[in-house]
């Protein structure tokens, strides 16, 4: 599973890494109304929350399905205008005058992906198709109330959501992220002209890599891969590329391949974490290796020492072989480790490797 970019013609000019101040105020009201998402914001989230002003806070939850899972592409409206080739504003005023130069119909379109999980749409919109308009208020109905009336809002007068939007942000700079963005410009502009000059002395390829292990770039075939969990495809075509960093952002890695707009690549800027983070195939065998019962009681014991096969069939009543085959099975998914000693080859459980895993797991296997 991974999201694909053809950019097969594309010029290196075309490709530009540059901050955006509204893709980061995005991200920050992600972090906002999902701290869990992000344990290393939590004095940030506290302190912001501590002095927010109680009307603006509860202003904040009424559209926060927008920011609240991700954020909406609403965020970075530069992908959205004509041409494929306009850059983030340098302020957060530039960026909300893009977000107003967007259509109703890409307005509407985006803030619904999320307000009632409508699909990236092609073609006639929910403001022309009565039949999607329909569907787009059901879907939110089933959400809730609240999404509910902002989407019939939204489908009924966009112009009042589009003010009320515009507002709500200006304010929030007002409140808490124009402090913030001071703080946090230079360490992505400064991230931002690295980016730039690696993609200028080494190519594509190597910037990709240092934006991310999971971005890949295959020169032949003309494509990027963004390896997550979801499937989906765009091309640069005509328009360009875009890297946009973000400060507030990990774990998140973002792709913008929205029918019609510039693709963007939004990527947190570089930590201990991304250097070693794990590509989905990696999650995918270590999640299935700890779902059988007796790979969790190899598990229990590999966490305390190393073992040798024998010792593990031993205290399971198992026999050698069917214990080799789950070992087997924890191997490859990178689990554990083995080492000779003399004629002995004794397994222990990675206990790095796990701990990223979560630390449910790990409390339970050495409780």
């Amino acid at each position: 599973m991974s999201v694909s970019i053809d950019i097969a013609g594309l010029r290196p000019e075309r490709v530009v890494v540059v901050p955006s101040p509204l893709a980061e105020l995005g991200m920050a009201l992600h972090a906002l109304s999902e701290p869990g998402h992000h344990p290393g914001l939590q004095g940030w989230v506290t302190g912001v929350t501590a002095r927010l002003d109680s009307h603006l806070a509860d202003r904040m939850c009424e559209a926060d399905f927008l920011w609240r899972t991700t954020f909406s592409d609403l965020f970075m409206p530069f992908a959205g205008i004509p041409g494929r080739s306009t850059l983030p504003g340098g302020t957060l005023a530039e960026d909300l005058d893009l977000l107003d130069k967007l259509t109703d119909e890409q307005f509407v379109d985006a803030a619904l992906e999320f307000s009632c999980a409508m699909p990236y749409g092609v073609g006639a919109g929910p403001l022309v198709d009565a039949g999607l308009r329909r569907r787009a208020l059901e879907l939110a109905a089933a959400r809730g109330p609240q999404q509910e009336r902002f989407s019939e809002l939204l489908l009924t007068d966009p112009p009042r959501i589009r003010a009320w939007l515009r507002q709500f942000l200006e304010d929030c700079d007002e409140a808490f992220f124009a402090d913030t963005w001071s703080r946090l410009r230079h360490q992505l502009t400064a991230d931002a002209r690295r980016k730039t000059d690696l993609l200028r002395r080494k190519g594509l390829a190597e910037a990709l890599a240092a934006v991310s292990p999971a971005v890949t770039f295959d020169e032949a075939a003309g494509e990027i891969t963004v390896d997550k969990l979801s499937v989906a495809r765009t091309a640069t075509e005509d328009g360009g590329l875009l890297l946009v960093p973000t400060s507030l952002g990990w774990p998140h890695l973002s792709v913008l391949y929205r029918t019609g707009w510039q693709p963007t690549v939004h990527y947190p800027v570089a930590s201990p974490e991304l250097a070693t983070s794990s590509t989905v195939e990696q999650l995918t065998l270590r999640m299935t290796a700890l779902s059988h019962p007796v790979r969790m009681r190899l598990c229990r014991y590999l966490a305390r020492s190393a073992y040798t096969t024998s010792e593990l069939a031993q205290a399971h009543g198992m026999t050698a072989p069917e214990i080799s085959r789950h070992l087997s099975v924890l191997k490859k998914a990178g689990l554990i480790t083995t080492r000779r000693r003399g004629r002995y080859v004794q397994h222990q459980l990675d206990i790095t490797i796990v701990a990223r895993l979560g630390s449910d797991f790990l409390e339970g296997i050495l409780r």
